[in-house]
């Protein structure tokens, strides 16, 4: 994808970090285990334990945000520990990426230029405010599938599976 997003993908009991708060890869413990803990308010230890799993868990419950128990793009832009604004430095999450195919599945059959007329379009059936929101012109349902990808990609980083309140959860 050709958008950049902030990822600290916790998978396998590694962490991945990107955006602000680093641009390595951290196995398990460190600092920018220690800055998630803080964020989540339980003891930082720097260790990605049960304890944390548990809290990005409660965490991702508490606030709406898909539970997936990956302290991804979504889990981190709404902790504030991703960076703001334009485009964000690192790559996305295989998780990221696995969720938005199956969304795109579910809102459109994965077609790009899917008009049914009720105010949605495109792969993502995007509405025309989000879509010029996430910096997009014109009808998403015309635009590009890639441009279409990434601009749902960015979407997500932001608000997580909200936006796709049937086809997210």
């Amino acid at each position: 994808m050709a958008v950049a997003l902030a990822s600290l993908s916790l998978a396998g009991g590694a962490l991945a970090s990107g955006g602000s708060i680093g641009t390595h890869a951290v196995h398990s413990a460190g600092s920018t285990v220690v800055a998630l803990q803080q964020a989540l308010g339980i003891s930082a230890d720097g260790i990605y334990g049960p304890q944390t799993r548990r809290a990005v868990r409660a965490y991702q419950v508490n606030h709406g945000l898909l539970v997936d128990g990956i302290a991804g793009p979504q889990t981190l832009g709404s902790l504030g520990l991703a960076s703001s604004g334009g485009a964000i430095a690192s790559t996305s999450s295989s998780s990221s990426s696995a969720v938005l195919e199956r969304i795109a599945q579910c809102e459109s059959g994965g077609d790009p230029t899917t008009d049914t007329g009720n105010g949605y379009y495109g792969k993502y059936q995007f509405s025309l405010r989000t879509w010029r929101r996430m910096g997009g012109t014109g009808n998403p349902a015309q635009a590009s599938e890639a441009l279409q990808d990434q601009l749902a990609a960015k979407l997500y980083a932001q608000e997580g599976s909200a936006p796709w309140p049937v086809c997210g959860g």
